[in-house]
């Protein structure tokens, strides 16, 4: 009875320690994941920021210096 104890409780530690295993990787990708969508956001904010300021200096330099007239077609006869 006490070797049927013995493999019972040696199964359950190793179950325990698979668990543990499991859950150690589990917090290590989220930790990752996490991680990288946080480097995702700040990289989008600073994009977003640099194309909105050259936007907004493409349009003052539109303003200041107006689009050149066009020359008219000169017919031929």
């Amino acid at each position: 009875m006490a070797a049927g104890n013995q493999t019972i409780m040696q199964k359950a530690e190793t179950r325990f320690a698979d668990k543990q295993k499991k859950t150690v990787e589990r917090n290590r990708a989220t930790a990752e994941y996490l991680s990288e969508a946080k480097a995702r956001e700040i990289k989008t904010a600073k994009l977003r920021e640099l194309r909105l300021a050259k936007e907004a200096a493409d349009r003052l330099a539109q303003v200041q210096e107006p689009a050149p007239a066009k020359k008219r077609a000169v017919k031929k006869a």
